[in-house]
């Protein structure tokens, strides 16, 4: 059984359909994804609302959850880095976590091949 990894990437709004296409080219076929909200050094920033200053100290982010096997999780990373990076404070972060198991609900398969597209095994 091949080693299974999750990734989390949390990024700009902005980019997620970049990403998507870019991750899609280097065949990650499934992926999670959430609108959250968050705050890292930058610590957000203030805004003047009727009058009154108001701290946005949480920022909408996007969290795109990958699992994978097949493609190198390097490459993933990889991947993400080039598109999402702006250079510019809030860009994100990446999470790498080890697997212990997978499991597909509807044929009850485990391991490494329950994340595989049935196509390709």
């Amino acid at each position: 059984m091949r080693p299974i990894t999750k990734i989390e990437i949390i990024t700009r709004p902005e980019k997620l359909d970049e990403l998507k296409e870019a991750l899609n080219k280097i065949h990650v076929t499934g992926m999670t994804i959430t609108q959250v909200y968050g705050c890292g050094l930058s610590k957000g920033h203030k805004e003047v609302y009727r009058g009154q200053e108001i701290a946005i100290n949480l920022l909408p982010k996007v969290k795109i959850e990958i699992v994978v096997c097949e493609v190198p999780v390097e490459t993933v990373l990889e991947t993400a880095k080039k598109v999402c990076r702006t250079g510019k404070m809030g860009d994100g972060k990446i999470f790498v976590y080890p697997i212990a198991n997978a499991v597909r609900i509807r044929t009850g398969e485990e391991g490494d091949i329950a994340i595989m597209d049935p196509k390709n095994v």
